[in-house]
């Protein structure tokens, strides 16, 4: 049986006006996403990654061309930023029931739902910290627990390593693929990081400088669930290879 496609962009461009006649970020780009696939966009900075994450977000209509999910009523989507943006006043508990909170969940049902997802991301015990007490990666964590707890149909990343440490991020990378595992959300992710593409998705979409088309759709065949040692066989490198000879 052929699966349908969450998602399905056709011809997508995006310019914004200037006094220049214009500055093109996306240039007709096409492509699907199928449910539960993890697919990184890489590419090198200004190549319209985040520009075209706000567009899939609803944020950001786009100029031309046009973006269609599968499903008949409005796409739950979730979105993570590089920074993690909680709200400083709030517990790692109650910035995770945030959104429930605004969709009028009742309090008991959404703290036991934030319970599963604290367990979930590896935070039980700092339920009750406040961001100013988190580390980096902590703090990213409660942003990932925040954008899964509605259940979302679609899961943006927006480089939410980036300011992470490298051993940190490294840390992250088996944390995020572990919980996709649990979750199997459908998810994209924009980085300009190729072990990072590589370690975490099934797909990597390889995007050339401003502005951004589609070079490459790289199939990552490697097996899951993935561990660091992964990033040291010779398939790894020379999937590593190919991308970086592709953004070059």
């Amino acid at each position: 049986m052929t699966i349908k496609p969450i998602l399905t962009v056709r011809d997508l461009s995006i310019t914004f006006p200037d006094n220049n006649g214009g500055l093109d970020a996306l240039d007709k780009i096409s492509f699907l996403i199928h449910p539960r696939e993890f697919v990184c966009f890489l590419g090198p900075s200004g190549s319209g990654k985040t520009t075209f994450l706000r567009v899939l977000a609803g944020i950001l209509p786009p100029t031309s061309g046009s973006v269609n999910f599968m499903y008949r009523h409005q796409p739950r989507i979730g979105m993570v930023f590089q920074s993690s943006n909680l709200m400083p006043w709030r517990t790692v508990m109650e910035n995770i029931m945030l959104p429930l909170e605004l969709e009028g969940m009742g309090k008991v049902k959404a703290q036991n739902n934030a319970r599963e997802m604290i367990k979930l991301v590896g935070l039980k015990g700092f339920e009750d910290s406040l961001p100013r007490d988190l580390s980096g990666g902590m703090a990213q964590r409660v942003a990932i627990a925040r954008a899964l707890i509605h259940d979302p149909d679609l899961l943006l990343l927006d480089e939410p390593f980036a300011s992470l440490d490298a051993l940190t991020r490294e840390r992250m990378w088996t944390e995020l693929s572990n919980i996709w595992e649990a979750k199997q959300k459908t998810v994209i992710m924009v980085t300009h990081s190729i072990n990072e593409s590589l370690f975490l998705a099934d797909r990597v979409l390889v995007l050339t400088q401003r502005p951004g088309k589609i070079k490459m759709d790289v199939a990552v065949d490697l097996p899951r669930p993935r561990t660091e040692d992964i990033r040291y066989t010779s398939h790894f490198g020379k999937l590593a290879k190919k991308l970086r000879e592709a953004i070059e």
